[in-house]
């Protein structure tokens, strides 16, 4: 989960690969009219959400036994209470980054119906994981291999430590990120 530009794609990938497991894009879920509505730098709202949550739900629910990666946004505790009503068990990897960073990674991005004029209101929707919200924050700043090793250790420690309960394991702030800055 997290804003746009994250690299939610890469690392979702990485993420599957490293697992074993299916990989699913979120922006494969959206309706025609969704994908029209942000290529034309509008901001979807709740409704239009809907039936694309769902839509994820109902694929991380399928594999809910088997395991599954699939990247999403779901930057509103409602949103990701909507998918964990499917998919109980989900576990969220929030990866989060500066606004500036960010910026700069959707400035390079080709061939993408997400507009950099939409990244603000993605962070003013963001709403971070909760501690009752089973998910750990990773941040960003290092290649995709050091970030999707981080999501792996974080759902490991998750798994061992609390398998069956909610219990977020926000990661430690990167000094490699702080660094960067």
């Amino acid at each position: 989960m997290g804003v746009a530009g994250t690299g939610k794609t890469t690392v979702g990938a990485l993420l599957s690969e490293a697992l074993g497991v299916p990989y699913a894009e979120a922006d494969a879920f959206h309706p025609p009219a969704n994908v029209a509505k942000m290529t034309a730098g509008e901001a979807l709202d709740d409704a239009d959400r809907e039936p694309w949550l769902d839509a994820i739900g109902e694929w991380a629910a399928e594999r809910a036994d088997s395991g599954g990666v699939v990247s999403c946004s779901a930057l509103k505790r409602a949103y990701r209470d909507r998918l964990r009503a499917a998919a109980p068990r989900a576990f969220f990897v929030h990866l989060t980054g500066d606004r500036s960073l960010i910026a700069r990674r959707m400035e390079q991005r080709r061939d993408h119906f997400m507009p950099l004029t939409l990244l603000d209101s993605q962070f003013e929707a963001l709403e971070p994981l909760q501690p009752d919200e089973a998910g750990a924050a990773v941040e960003v700043c290092a290649d995709p291999d050091t970030v999707t090793r981080r999501a792996v250790e974080a759902l490991r420690e998750w798994s061992v430590a609390s398998y069956g309960s909610p219990a977020a394991r926000p990661w430690t702030s990167d000094p490699a990120c702080r660094s960067r800055r």
